[in-house]
């Protein structure tokens, strides 16, 4: 039989209908017949470790996580000798594992242990628990681990290992009662882990658990030893009369009583643009877990900020009260003396100087329906297209070189193409630190798979240790060795023909501009080797689907949008595009930068990237309005910080961005916020751009607000409301609404909902989009059609073009804005850390995270570190031809020669990148050129304390292996399979 060939199996006597070569435990659940499972995951895939899972297949016990369907079986999961095993393996479990349910804070309804032995229906266990001989580790910040309540399934291993692929945590089975281990035996807290969380997602227990459990989660579970001890004690007298599922049965009751003060919550990440789904559950206003299991970009997958960087919403430093400038300080004020003034002074300049002087910036961080009302703000009640948002800062570019070639500047599919492809390049991305969801599923296909894997980089972060070709390319100078591999796969006759001939245009045109990246120029100029050029070609046309992900790397030059087009080209030429498993994937940066877009905070499209250029358009959503609109492209960040310089912009309104430390030139920046008439910021935290504002509004963050954010792949996804808005503060959109009606908008919008609704009406690109089809974990990724249909693959049917064919897209090289010399010697690069998100409004608020990395340093080479006399903790000041800052250093490997790493997290101007970065911008969309930078750098001090403390994950040493090593269980002398009962429990 072929594998994937529909068949029919027995299961208990039921038809099944199934594939060859589908795992049998997946085909049993999905016609819902009772079978044990503990140690299997449908994410992890089969451990084999609990032995729980037995049925008979042909009359012969086999593991049904561990067999694949090849023929018409008769499956058993309840004769005798099934349900013989699966009882010794349960028992052998409670060897393992000392059963206190009501007072333990994992007993919600969830517990995998707990839930199979209530299932199994087992009165009275075989052998006693017997604990080990390990102390509690409770060093990590975010969980604990008891080796006593750990009964060895696995999962948390595979999870680590072959999921996360962080590889720290592994099974030592040599040991006389084997436990988890971290690196080679450290301490949690003191390993190479990441703080993940996915071991104590997929924990079928309490062995892991989340500090902010403790105590908290149950009536009893906070309860003191001196009292717990006597009532386990007493549970366990009565045991032997009552049996095991009299004790089940009042847990169970205890569980569903904890439903009273546990609300559960689904929502979506607040931090980067890979769009983690989960629910949080909440008691009062104390977060005690993140639980994902059913999002449809993560599954059980988070890091270390969606899982545990929460703190920020509780944070004391929360702003609660509006607050008017008074002097050189502040004063709280009410809502209506705030939104009155506001309102007064915007009609006063408005009057004054006309619609254009005024600014709007909307936020990555705020949801789509808010980014809406911004924009409508604007235009149909201010009267101005002077609106953008924070997509300026890294994306734009990407969108760009997407519009010229494929006409849509979204990810071509979604992170399972990303996972399914043959080969992926990464270029310009630290995706480990910046995307780490989307990281694992690379890794992990990388591992299990055979995926191949190219990064082109600056620095030899996690992707370029792990890549099978690495690229250090001379700064500025992908778009080089991009055309000069596009360039050789042309000549050479390995591009893609057919599709060229039948789905793209241009080709004569763009071919003539690829002459001057002949493989020897390529090389001059890059740095990279005509060997290595060759290779990266090979590897290209040989792969079955290439998906390129890039992200600030490439984005953040003088010449972002010609590198981005270049991607492009180089997938159209090779035919990477209008399939699954291909294609381009600019990672986006922010929860919902691609939403503020997309909802159209941008000075020339309107929602739906509707270009305002179109008088069709414009009128069309006039009528939709019922307002005149303003016909002319608006000012984006960039420009309206030089109008404001200029004296034409007076006024600006900026909610959820600390322009003030993320802009470039933050000297010029700041400066400029010091010119205006009226500074109107809306935030949840008194920022560094706070600090000029006239006046400053509080708003709520994601838990507390409803709404839908738009991740990377194009998809939208409904966040609800957990908690209430801390003390005076409001969802951005309340704010909004009432700015706008305190100047005449007459808006009633009673719930984003009803926001999402007009949008959908009039953008053509989300005509399908209701709330019913975003309900729970559901989700839609844009275009959606009237009928509500999606699409997770673009361009099947062809290209956003009239055409329908896709254009290649002529370029030139242009050198970078700023190159080292004899007095700026140094080449700054500069990006993000795991742990902080950006400069760290809302990470630092995390003690745990904190903990780890206190603050920002500067990686030096250990070449440069030798040629300056450095150590880690010396103090230096890096000077630009515009700032300065002071840093301590880090010495690494990850950085080469006179380029070192700057990472964004800072909290003050004396730390701050952006002290040092010009005003110098991608020519077509005005992206600052962050990475485009040299400084010089004096010595402060040579010895000082490492930046990094002890605990942090970079000092320690991963364990890499595959998976759980089951076979090692299996070849200890204690271990029998549980077709063969044994006297004292072991394995």
């Amino acid at each position: 039989m072929e594998y994937g060939q529909e068949i029919s199996i027995t299961i208990n006597g039921i038809e099944a209908t199934c594939r060859v070569g589908e795992l049998l435990i997946d085909v049993v659940n999905r016609y819902k017949q009772t079978l044990p499972q503990i140690c299997y995951n449908e994410v992890l895939g089969p451990i084999r470790t609990c032995d729980t899972c037995f049925v008979e297949v042909d009359s012969k016990l086999v593991r049904a996580c561990d067999t694949r369907v090849s023929h018409a079986m008769a499956v058993l999961s309840d004769s005798p000798s099934a349900k013989a095993a699966q009882i010794e393996a349960i028992s052998r479990v409670l060897h393992n594992h000392d059963l206190a349910c009501t007072l333990c804070e994992n007993n919600n309804g969830n517990c995998v242990i707990h839930n199979t032995i209530s299932a199994s229906g087992i009165k009275h266990p075989k052998y006693e628990f017997e604990a080990k001989p390990y102390e509690i580790d409770a060093s990590h910040p975010f969980y604990r681990y008891d080796p006593s309540q750990c009964i060895l399934c696995g999962r948390c291993v595979e999870a680590c290992q072959d999921l996360q692929v962080n590889e720290t945590l592994s099974i030592d089975w040599s040991l006389e009662r084997p436990r988890v281990i971290w690196d080679d035996g450290v301490l949690a807290g003191e390993s190479s882990c990441v703080g993940c969380g996915h071991c104590v997602t997929v924990c079928p227990c309490n062995a892991l658990i989340e500090k902010s459990m403790l105590g908290e989660a149950g009536f009893l579970s906070g309860l003191p030893s001196s009292l717990t001890t006597p009532m386990i004690a007493l549970t366990k007298a009565a045991e032997p009369a009552t049996g095991i599922q009299s004790v089940m049965a009042i847990s169970e009751m205890e569980s569903r009583l904890r439903g009273s003060q546990i609300k559960k919550t689904k929502t979506v990440c607040t931090y980067c643009g890979v769009g983690c789904s989960f629910e949080v559950w909440t008691k009062g206003r104390k977060i005690l877990k993140v639980e994902p299991s059913d999002g449809p970009t993560n599954a059980v997958s988070t890091c270390v900020k969606g899982k545990f960087g929460w703190d920020y919403i509780n944070s004391k430093e929360r702003l609660t009260t509006p607050l008017i400038r008074d002097g050189e300080g502040f004063r709280e004020t009410s809502w209506d003396e705030a939104i009155s003034y506001i309102a007064r002074r915007m009609r006063e300049i408005k009057g004054e100087a006309g619609a254009d002087a005024l600014g709007f910036i909307s936020s990555s961080k705020c949801t789509n329906e808010e980014s809406y009302l911004m924009q409508k703000l604007a235009r149909a009640v201010v009267g101005t297209n002077n609106i953008d948002n924070c997509s300026r800062y890294c994306q734009s570019p990407a969108t760009m070189g997407l519009w010229r070639t494929v006409g849509i500047g979204g990810d071509s599919g979604s992170v399972t193409d990303i996972e399914a492809a043959g080969l992926v390049i990464i270029i310009g991305s630290n995706t480990a630190e910046s995307h780490p969801v989307i990281a694992t599923r690379i890794k992990r296909s990388h591992k299990l798979k055979g995926q191949r894997l190219i990064v082109a980089d600056l620095r030899r972060h996690e992707m370029a240790e792990r890549a099978d070709i690495f690229l250090h390319p001379k700064p500025g100078t992908d778009l080089v060795w991009l055309s000069g591999v596009t360039r050789y796969i042309y000549e050479n006759n390995l591009a893609d023909q057919e599709f060229l001939t039948s789905k793209v245009e241009n080709l004569e045109n763009y071919i003539a501009s690829l002459e001057p990246f002949d493989l020897e120029t390529t090389s001059n100029i890059t740095g990279i080797s005509k060997e290595t050029l060759i290779e990266v070609a090979n590897e290209i046309v040989s792969a079955k689907g290439v998906v390129i992900c890039w992200a600030m790397g490439v984005t953040q030059h003088n010449g972002g949008s010609d590198t981005s087009t270049a991607i492009s080209n180089l997938l159209l030429i090779t035919g990477n595009y209008g399939k699954p498993g291909c294609g381009s994937y600019p990672l986006r940066g922010h929860n919902n930068v691609q939403g503020a877009s997309d909802f159209g905070s941008m000075p020339a499209m309107m929602p739906g990237y509707e270009k305002l250029s179109d008088p069709v358009v414009v009128a069309k959503w006039e009528r939709q309005w019922g307002v005149g609109l303003p016909k002319t492209a608006g000012l984006d960040n960039h420009e309206m910080v030089d109008a404001i310089h200029g004296g034409s912009l007076k006024a600006l309104y900026l909610i959820g961005e600390d322009m003030g430390l993320v802009d470039a030139n933050i000297n010029h920046v700041q400066s400029a916020f010091e010119k205006l008439e009226l500074f109107v910021v809306q935030d949840i935290f008194f920022s560094k751009t706070a600090q000029f504002a006239d006046v400053i509004l509080p708003a709520s963050p994601s838990l507390e607000k409803e709404g839908t954010f738009t991740n990377t792949e194009r998809r939208i996804q409904r966040l609800y409301q957990a908690l209430e808005p801390l003390g005076e503060s409001r969802p951005d959109w309340k704010i909004i609404t009432s700015i706008g009606n305190a100047l005449g908008a007459n808006w009633s919008y009673g719930s984003p909902e009803e926001i999402m609704d007009e949008a959908s009406r009039c953008a053509e690109i989300f005509v399908g989009v209701t709330y019913g089809a975003l309900e729970g974990f559901s989700s839609l990724q844009w275009p959606v059609k009237p009928d509500g249909s999606d699409t997770p693959v673009l361009f099947l049917d062809g290209f956003a073009f009239p055409s329908g064919k896709a254009q290649l897209y002529p370029l030139e090289f242009i050198e970078p804005s700023e190159v080292t010399d004899d007095e700026f010697d140094l080449h700054v690069n500069n990006g993000r850390l795991l742990e902080h998100f950006h400069e760290g409004n809302m990470t630092y608020k995390s003690q745990g995270i904190s903990s780890r990395t206190p603050g920002t340093f500067l990686e030096v080479s250990p070449e440069l570190a030798k040629e300056r006399n450095l150590s880690d903790g010396s103090v230096v000041r890096l000077t630009s031809r515009r700032g300065a800052v002071k840093v301590s250093v880090l010495i690494s490997d990850r950085v080469h020669g006179r380029e070192v790493y700057l990472p964004m997290n800072s909290q003050s101007n004396e730390s701050a990148i952006n002290a040092l970065t010009s005003s110098h911008t991608d020519r077509a969309t005005h992206t600052p050129a962050y990475k485009e930078l040299a400084v010089k750098m004096e010595v402060l001090s040579a010895k000082g304390k490492s930046p990094l403390p002890k605990n942090n994950f970079r000092n320690g040493v991963r364990n890499p292996q595959m998976g759980v090593l089951v076979e090692s269980k299996w070849e200890r002398s204690d271990y029998v399979e549980p077709s063969q009962p044994r006297k004292d429990g072991g394995l």
